[in-house]
């Protein structure tokens, strides 16, 4: 690999239902995000004549954390009309963990066993058009499209682009922006005319803060730290600690808000307008489990999962494939346990603190 070349790390939320399980932060974003989905859906003109619902989910992962929210659409629907027809379309990437999604579904009294509702996956990146033009009626994500197409190159010495020199993080920033849009005018050749989307995407707010961040220990600043070290030691080569950058930005609002405010922009003369944009921040639940019971052990045990449930497939990535895989996962485990210890010595300041910018989007 050449010294300017940026290895394609693999994306993928950890499988076998691990994400859903250790990610109780995600799931509290997303129900708090009901409320406007509801709304938002409560004005929708149901489809004449047989034809169905179509509700999708982008990033869907294994689909645990929005589980809750798409029953109570569903619900809200069938309040509405008892025999309408509704599909659920979950997406993600093609190494995705469908089969967990499946198993939750297909489950004694799952989502996908209900009357009248018919759910499938498409293994497909939501850069790319999912659904039909003009079929989608309601369309949801959440924690995902901060996860940028392709990486915009390597930084030099930190794994994430808020650690980024300037220029490092203006090539990642230019690269979100384009991504932005290109999923935007994605999603509206999908949209039926009136059609919604509720996102919630990662975001830095009006306080600078982000993801694992929010004025206490910074968690992306931890994680390169804790690479670094592994560095220092031999364990890593010069190339595999280089590798290792998160193919993700997170943007502000009002980088979120651009494509909407000139009425020439494509997003615009795809008819999407933008009624609702504000940031919140979900405090991270394992730190407040920990205020309660006061055991740091316990505490960095609940914590480190969540962290690894979405970071590992990027340091893993960046290991060298000539290792045998046993030695490749001796030195992720050996990784995570070092993040692991450091927050169990000193557990003051660490949390995962959600920083989101919530966002509805209809077509006109």
């Amino acid at each position: 690999m050449s010294a300017g070349a940026a290895k394609s790390p693999l994306i993928a939320m950890r499988g076998a239902g691990y994400y859903s399980s250790n990610t109780a932060g995600a799931k509290s974003v997303i129900d708090s995000a009901a409320d406007l989905a509801l709304e938002a859906i409560a004005g929708l003109d149901l489809p004449a004549g047989p034809g169905p619902f179509s509700i999708a989910d982008f990033g869907a992962a294994d689909g645990g954390t929005s589980l809750d929210l798409m029953r109570r659409v569903v619900g809200a629907l069938r309040e509405r009309a008892a025999d309408l027809p509704i599909t659920l379309t979950y997406t993600d990437l093609p190494g995705n963990d469908f089969s967990a999604l499946f198993g939750m579904l297909q489950a004694e009294g799952g989502l996908g066993r209900a009357p009248g509702v018919f759910a499938f996956a498409s293994g497909t990146t939501f850069y790319r058009q999912i659904v039909p033009d003009g079929t989608l009626h309601f369309g949801f994500s959440a924690t995902a499209m901060h996860w940028l197409s392709r990486s915009p190159g390597l930084i030099a010495d930190h794994t994430h682009a808020v650690g980024a020199s300037p220029a490092e993080t203006e090539a990642y920033r230019t690269q979100s922006l384009a991504d932005w849009e290109t999923i935007l005018l994605a999603r509206a050749r999908e949209l039926a005319s009136g059609g919604v989307l509720v996102m919630a995407n990662f975001s830095v707010d009006d306080d600078g803060h982000y993801l694992g961040w929010t004025g206490g220990v910074n968690m992306h600043d931890s994680f390169a730290a804790h690479w670094r070290a592994l560095a220092a030691d031999g364990t890593l080569r010069a190339e595999e600690y280089r590798a290792a950058a998160f193919q993700q930005y997170y943007k502000t609002r009002d980088e979120f808000a651009a494509p909407f405010a000139d009425p020439q922009s494509p997003v615009r003369r795809a008819g999407l307008t933008l009624e609702r944009i504000f940031s919140r921040v979900t405090p991270c639940p394992y730190r407040a489990d920990f205020e309660r019971h006061g055991d740091a052990q316990a505490f960095a045990r609940a914590y480190v999962p969540t962290l690894r449930s979405w970071s590992e497939s990027t340091f893993f990535s960046a290991l060298d494939t000539g290792r045998p895989i046993e030695e490749r996962r001796a030195i992720i485990d050996r990784f995570y346990g070092a993040c692991e210890d450091a927050v169990a010595a000193d557990p003051a300041g660490h949390a995962m603190d959600y920083v989101h910018c919530f966002m509805v989007i209809r077509k006109a």
